[in-house]
């Protein structure tokens, strides 16, 4: 950086040499100003940036340079209270088409500075180009207005909030479902929003994890009374997001509400409940004018009868599981396995038996398209256990149901005589037998049997698939 006259190394002293070799290494172009605002000293990246050469600029006005895009009045007014009253301008932006490089944003800072030696004022220009960096943030801007817009063409609602919970952002579905200002939701913490519905302490955590974890959440649902909306239900869905050219990093939280869906639910199983409890009802009826039939009947006969009362007890079974679950879904088999349990030393087994009929079974549930299958090959074998595994009149029977090996596995055991000595079970009880070989197929299982002296397990072998 030269300035002309007398000095030709600058200003003097290492001082001078020292400050035009930080000068010249800089980037940012640098001018040095005389009192009347003509060039001094131009360092190389100003001319290197605007294309000219050190003679070209030396020695001329700052408003005459290049096709006079420096000659802007609030420029000129700015400078002009530099000298006099030792005030200083910074980022002063000029956007111009420059000869040569054409349009480019300028980021201006000036001073008064003083010539070492003689104490001469000069005024020190510097000149950055922030083209790149407006054009990124103008760029930025827009796809964040185009994300705004595709925000509010979105039918739920949208916040985009900070990491410290706070709306930055919006949707206008979001606005009008719950009829308030922007300004009263824009810069408010989520849990500060509305009548603090949003402040729970499970959502709270869950939201805390989304930013700095990466922990997407979705369906946590919301259920509240809410101003001029009533009880609504709400799931929510949370993801990071980032805004394009800073990177900052947010939180986009979509509200779907799901009111109408979750009540129509509710409805629904509240019909199949009803629908399950009169059909069980209905079935104990029937098991009932079955057991009369059984005691007024011949002997012979009565045997018949308890079996298809045990039968119609292991349907009945199901619904009242499926009545006190309140929803035709997924049946437990631990709870149905119980039920069947109870029915059968209900109807099996008097007050004074010896026998015992208890449940082992992990907690899994099953589709409530094989639960009566299922629990009438229960009934077939345990009624054949009661029948003929205990010659003496005492014994356990153990219903179970659990995991094996990618399979799950009913099982129905006892620690009776055993089949070689009873000749009994489902090898040997002829329609007992062939009922449960015929559900077995129906449900693609296969059935094993263990036995000895000591006992009898049968073992239905079914696919993971039947699981809900």
């Amino acid at each position: 950086m030269q300035e002309d006259g007398g000095d030709p190394d600058g200003w003097a002293g290492m001082n001078a040499i020292s400050a035009n070799d930080i000068v010249e290494t800089i980037p940012t172009g640098l001018l040095v100003l005389d009192g009347d605002l003509r060039v001094r000293s131009a360092n190389r990246a100003f001319c290197r940036t605007f294309g000219v050469t050190v003679e070209d600029t030396i020695g001329q006005r700052l408003f005459e340079l290049g096709n006079d895009q420096w000659d802007i009045p609030a420029l000129r007014d700015l400078l002009g209270t530099i000298i006099p009253d030792d005030q200083v301008v910074e980022a002063y932006e000029v956007e111009h088409d420059f000869p040569g490089i054409g349009r480019k944003v300028m980021l201006l800072n000036a001073r008064k500075v003083y010539r070492p030696g003689d104490g001469t004022e000069r005024l020190l220009l510097a000149i950055e180009d922030v083209t790149e960096a407006r054009e990124a943030r103008r760029e930025s801007e827009r796809t964040w207005e185009l994300a705004q817009n595709v925000v509010d063409t979105i039918r739920d609602p949208l916040l985009i909030l900070e990491g410290d919970m706070r709306v930055t952002t919006a949707s206008r579905a979001f606005l009008q479902l719950f009829d308030v200002p922007a300004e009263a939701v824009i810069g408010h913490k989520l849990h500060d929003l509305s009548q603090g519905q949003w402040k729970i302490g499970k959502l709270q955590a869950l939201l805390a994890r989304v930013v700095p974890d990466e922990e997407a959440f979705d369906g946590f649902e919301i259920e509240d009374e809410f101003p001029g909306l009533g009880r609504r239900i709400f799931k929510l869905n949370a993801r990071k997001v980032f805004r394009p050219g800073d990177h900052v990093t947010r939180m986009l939280v979509v509200f779907e509400d799901v009111t109408e869906a979750r009540m129509l639910e509710r409805h629904r199983e509240m019909l199949s409940t009803e629908l399950a409890h009169r059909i069980k009802n209905s079935l104990t009826v029937i098991t009932s004018f079955v057991s009369y039939e059984a005691r007024r009947a011949a002997e012979p006969c009565r045997e018949g009868y308890r079996a298809m009362q045990a039968r119609i007890g292991a349907v009945a079974q199901l619904y009242d599981v499926i009545a006190r679950s309140a929803a035709l879904g997924p049946v437990p088999m631990d709870t149905y396995l119980t039920g069947i349990a109870t029915s059968l030393r209900a109807s099996l087994l008097g007050e004074g038996s010896h026998v015992t009929i208890s449940v082992s079974a992990e907690p899994l549930s099953i589709d409530p398209d094989h639960a009566v299958t299922i629990g009438l090959i229960v009934n077939e074998l345990a009624t054949n256990a009661v029948k003929y595994a205990f010659p003496d009149g005492k014994g356990q029977i153990v219903l179970g149901f659990d995991r094996r090996e990618g399979e799950v596995a009913l099982t129905v055991s006892d620690n009776g005589a055993g089949l070689v000595v009873t000749g009994g079970g489902p090898s040997g009880s002829g329609l007992g037998s062939r009922f449960v070989e015929a559900f077995v197929r129906q449900i693609d299982g296969i059935l094993a049997t263990a036995t000895n002296a000591q006992g009898t397990t049968f073992t239905v072998r079914l696919p993971s698939s039947i699981l809900a």
